[in-house]
């Protein structure tokens, strides 16, 4: 089976992208894989640092490869936002397929050395591991419903020259820049992403560093398409299926109050999100890509 970046490469050159799931629970991580295999798509599966701890980094390196084993269909493992070299190292020791080692809220200087650090140690692992580095300053960090507005602060913004020296002297295979797209879902600041600048920065880049859109939950149908056009290759979606899941859980909650078998509650919860997640593999072009 190919690794993730010869299907980084091949979503760049053909113009599609790989999504980016992240997943809390169990449940969660079985409607993923149910949505992968019957695409028949590649996946990445993203876990947080906080999604780490309820998993443990072994733990859901482990599902991971079994399901991937069981289903035959290529799922990528990524500690997604790890915010130190640590942590990076602890997860690529677990098993991890990929690493996201974000220091953007550093200094350059700051962001440049970690990340070139976390390159080296998955260099010397012996095995594959796809790192993502991070430039550039997201507005919010929480994948969720936000109330109030959203800054966007365009000096906060991706430099493409920047860029170009952070991925030479880091050695990174993929970069998460910021473009005009923030975490999270705000009802009163719609997403509008900088395409032109999306363009300049693939055109700046190797063709072998992926660009990735995080922050992709709630930027439209339409605007996905256009990113993937500008040269986005992965895109992240992480609150849409958090909103998927907790709708339909609390109806069926409330159907039935009295139900105790987890299961039983969680299931309808489950296809929600294998639902939601069949929709973007499918908006974003990786649906028999596997």
């Amino acid at each position: 089976m190919a690794n993730l970046n010869t299907y980084l490469c091949k979503a760049t050159l053909e113009h599609w992208a790989i999504p980016h799931f992240n997943v809390s629970n169990l449940e969660q991580l079985r409607a993923v894989v149910d949505a992968a295999a019957e695409l028949k798509a590649p996946v990445m599966i993203g876990t947080s640092e906080h999604e780490r701890e309820i998993f443990t980094p072994e733990a859901a390196a482990a599902l991971v490869a079994a399901y991937e084993d069981k289903f035959a269909v290529p799922l990528f493992l990524n500690a997604d936002h790890t915010h130190s070299v640590a942590l990076a190292k602890a997860a690529i020791d677990a098993g991890y397929a990929s690493i996201h080692i974000d220091l953007s809220k550093l200094p350059f200087g700051q962001n440049l050395k970690g990340t070139a650090e976390t390159v080296r140690y998955a260099r010397k692992r012996g095995r594959s591991v796809n790192v993502e580095g991070e430039l550039g300053a997201l507005p919010t960090d929480s994948s969720t419903v936000i109330k109030g507005k959203v800054k966007i602060d365009r000096s906060a913004f991706t430099s493409p020259e920047q860029a170009l020296e952070f991925c030479h002297k880091t050695g990174i295979d993929r970069l998460a820049p910021a473009v005009g797209n923030y975490h999270g879902i705000s009802v009163a600041t719609k997403k509008e992403l900088d395409f032109k600048l999306i363009a300049e920065l693939r055109a700046k880049l190797r063709k072998n560093i992926a660009l990735v859109l995080h922050g992709g939950s709630g930027s439209g149908d339409a605007a996905f398409k256009k990113a993937i056009a500008s040269g986005i290759a992965n895109i992240h979606i992480s609150t849409e299926l958090r909103i998927a899941f907790s709708a339909a859980l609390r109806q069926t909650m409330k159907k039935l109050p009295n139900e105790v078998v987890p299961y039983k509650l969680t299931e309808s919860a489950r296809v929600a999100v294998k639902e939601k997640a069949k929709h973007f593999i499918r908006l974003f072009g990786a649906a028999g890509k596997a």
